[in-house]
């Protein structure tokens, strides 16, 4: 019986032991994060130097090359691009959009086209506006009442949501089919209310779509402060007119690539984790948020590991994923390429919901596996990151999911993210170094936990 008490008693004594090694070692990641400006930087310059940065562009390219040589400088054990074509969608220099009332006079609203939209003429186009809610009332109203207009979706995200993502869900059916569904009836052209929850003067902008046999129609978002302008504007004078010009333009496709570094596995070298953002950013901003921090993050999750001479036992890919914003072929390709080459992804995490305060993840796995997962929890709880929850993933390691990829998601405080998002207010000086930094060393801390505990 004493022998039996003794041996148990030895065995809980090693477990809390490998169990304090462990905190201990978050504790040392935390700290170098906190105590390192190095990714903070690094964000500096890719934002004040590539802004601009959607895929095809030398904005983009240079971005590339920018983290390519920040990897080369960490002398990991590989750095290397992988090709992709990519779609080249111009903005143009000339957006403008006025109001022009018999009774009310003019005004001028902040727009923006949206990614992948037809422009129109040098001229531009103009006609009456109807104002609608939602893809029902365009039915109900038909061909005869919105042929030759400007067709304005007018449905705000959902303020009484307090998961911003469920909102913003709720209302970007809009911008991306706006335009086809306003098409089938005759319309002009589309004007969408920004997907944002700020009240602002910054127009919010996205990519759209068309279908085969749908008149291709040019399609705008206008910044919310101009959308409340327009829809009041509309309940004193319904027949006012609205002018449009956009000059954006489709091209043929441009080569572009991911940027890839890894710290080669000392046990399991064949399975690798994921840990990635995406380097396209909007061309109306620096992309700061969305989703420069993520890539930082991504690129300092080595770094950390670097510092503090940590050598995981599989290896740890850091991924700048391209063309997110367009048509997410950065993320195919890599999936692509990861099965023609017979790659095992063992674990994927991407951080694409800005470089906010920390909440927890979301965790893409099932069963006991799911369980030893959330259970890390306790390891970050000092730290005031206590969200764990069953479901993650990502645009980008989405594809990786056919492999039986464990796809996570950082969890960032959301109730900011979408001021920012898409906007020429996503720029490096709404990025708190200490939120970022939290994030990064959240994510080496998670990544760690996994790949020693073979969970």
């Amino acid at each position: 019986m004493k022998r039996t008490i003794l041996l148990l008693l030895l065995f809980t004594c090693g477990f809390l032991s490998a169990q304090d090694q462990d905190s201990i070692l978050v504790r040392r990641l935390f700290d170098e994060a906190l105590t390192s400006n190095v990714a903070y930087e690094n964000l500096r310059w890719l934002c004040k130097n590539t802004k601009g940065r959607i895929a095809g562009t030398p904005e983009a390219a240079s971005a590339v090359e920018f983290t390519r040589q920040v990897m080369l400088d960490m002398d990991l054990d590989s750095v290397y691009l992988q090709e992709l074509k990519v779609k080249r969608w111009v903005r143009g220099k000339i957006e403008s959009a006025r109001i022009i009332s018999s009774t009310l006079g003019s005004e001028d609203l902040s727009i923006t086209g949206l990614g992948l939209s037809v422009g129109t003429s040098d001229i531009g186009i103009a006609g009456n506006v109807i104002e609608v809610q939602n893809f029902e009332e365009l039915e109900q109203l038909g061909e005869e009442r919105i042929k030759g207009k400007i067709v304005f979706f007018n449905r705000p995200m959902d303020p009484t949501l307090l998961n911003t993502f469920k909102a913003y869900s709720g209302a970007v059916n809009q911008r991306g089919r706006g335009a086809i569904e306003a098409a089938k009836y005759g319309a002009l052209a589309a004007i969408i209310r920004s997907v944002t929850t700020a009240i602002d003067d910054h127009p919010h902008t996205g990519v759209m779509g068309y279908e085969e046999g749908i008149p291709k129609i040019p399609a705008v978002c206008v910044s919310t402060m101009g959308a409340d302008l327009l829809s009041t504007w509309l309940e004193k004078d319904p027949d006012l007119d609205l002018h449009l010009i956009s000059n954006c333009s489709n091209h043929p496709d441009v080569t572009s690539h991911n940027v890839i570094g890894e710290i080669r596995g000392s046990t399991y070298p064949d399975e690798i984790i994921t840990v990635g953002g995406h380097l396209d950013a909007w061309d109306n901003s620096e992309g700061a948020h969305d989703d420069g921090a993520g890539c930082i993050q991504s690129i300092e999750t080595l770094r950390l590991y670097k510092e503090l001479g940590i050598r995981p036992k599989r290896t740890v890919r850091a991924v700048m994923f391209m063309d997110e914003e367009i048509a997410q072929r950065g993320g195919k390709k890599y999936a692509e390429l990861a099965k023609i080459n017979g790659e095992k992804h063992y674990v994927a995490l991407e951080s694409d919901r800005g470089g906010l305060l920390p909440r927890g993840f979301g965790i893409g796995a099932s069963g006991e596996r799911l369980e030893k997962m959330l259970a890390l929890e306790k390891y970050f709880a000092p730290y005031g990151i206590t969200e764990f929850r069953g479901g993650g993933g990502g645009v980008d390691i989405g594809p990786l999911r056919e492999f039986g990829t464990v796809l996570i998601s950082l969890v960032p405080d959301m109730q900011r993210y979408f001021d920012y998002h898409h906007s020429p207010n996503d720029t490096f000086k709404q990025v708190n170094i200490r939120e970022l930094q939290l994030g990064s060393a959240s994510i080496a801390s998670l990544i760690y936990l996994i790949d020693k505990n073979d969970l």
